[in-house]
Formats: structure tokens, sequence, C-alpha cells
């Protein structure tokens, strides 16, 4: 019997995954990668434009995870609900980024301390710390302490 997904119910995976990158179109590359590698500490390994995506396409490197950026020639902005957690959640598509951290607190005051743009502060969730930044161009990113 196929679900509403369209998929086999109960028959899991066979094959192994592990995350690799995430993907997050910007309005300005230079501007996106300066902010990943002040904010974040993000080393950029990559950085061309490819003809056939019309796009220049960047990736940055942290601990072992990559982010792919994207800059398009015919970029449209970010809408304005997709800079807003709780609102965002309300489109389909993906939401965001997240990173564990070990002090919050202290990730957020040095980050508050270069400027970051707070989308929401330190709140918790089920145990945990959590709070939302929003990058240069206003994707949302997230940041937990677990608990």
């Amino acid at each position: 019997m196929e679900s509403s997904c369209g998929c086999e119910q109960n028959l899991p995976s066979t094959f192994p995954i592990k995350p690799l990158h995430g993907g997050i179109s910007v309005a300005d590359m230079d501007a996106s990668i300066a902010w990943y590698q002040s904010m974040l500490g993000f080393q950029l390994v990559s950085n061309k434009f490819i003809p056939p995506l019309k796009a220049r396409v960047a990736f940055l490197e942290r601990d072992g995870w990559s982010l792919e950026l994207f800059e398009h020639t015919e970029c449209k902005p970010l809408p304005a609900d997709r800079r807003t957690p709780n609102l965002d959640i309300q489109t389909q598509g993906f939401k965001h980024v997240a990173y564990a951290v070990e002090d919050l607190a202290a990730a957020m005051a040095e980050l508050k301390a270069k400027g970051v743009d707070v989308a929401m502060d330190l709140f918790p969730m089920e145990g945990d710390q959590v709070a939302f930044i929003r990058d240069n161009t206003g994707n949302l990113v997230e940041l937990i302490q677990q608990s």
C-alpha cells in the first residue's frame, strides 16, 4: 500500500547517506562570503561563475560541513515572510540551516558585537537554548545549545 508521499510503507532505506552541504541563494556573493567567514568562521574553497546556471557558485567549509552559495544573474529578493522564523514555517520549502554551539549566550554576544542581524534572541525550546540570526541576504540561520 502506498502512502500519500508515494512511497511504500515500512520499507527502510538500504543505502547509506550523510550530510554533505546546504545550498543558499544570496544577493551579493562577495558580501555573503565575507559574512560567512567573519560571522561563522567558514573558509572559502571555490568561487566561480557557471554559465549553464547563470550563477556564481561558491563553496565554503567549516568542521566538515560545506555551504554552497548561489548568486544568480537574475536574482529575486527574499520575500519578507522568509526572514521571520515563525512566519517562514508557513511557507513550504527549506527553512534554515542549524548549527550546534557549546555556549549559545557567548556565541550570541560575539555575533552581536560583530553587528549580526538577530531574528530571535535566545529562547528555550524543549530543554535546548535556541536563537535565530539572519545572514547578509536575510536567510535564517539557527544556533542551538543542546542540553
